[in-house]
């Protein structure tokens, strides 16, 4: 497996310079999408309010058996 680049952050914590994107990917797809992505081996998902899905991709990360403190979970709030 190659190595994914990696960011370390102020507090001496590394995350996945690339992420799982989830843009564009429906609500009703987006849990099932980054399931995947995890079993593939992601670890950082990428996510917005604007997205509308970001509470599949929290169901994903809590199904899938991955320690949470693995998992990077970022996402943006809309200017409003």
């Amino acid at each position: 497996m190659t190595e994914v680049p990696t960011i370390t952050l102020n507090n001496g914590v590394t995350i996945p310079q690339l992420g799982f994107g989830v843009y564009q990917i429906t609500p009703e797809d987006a849990k099932q999408a980054t399931l995947d992505a995890l079993e593939v081996g992601y670890r950082h998902i990428d996510t917005a309010e604007m997205y509308r899905n970001e509470k599949q991709v929290g169901e994903a990360v809590a199904a899938s058996g991955i320690d949470r403190a693995e998992i990077f979970v970022t996402s943006k709030l809309n200017n409003g």
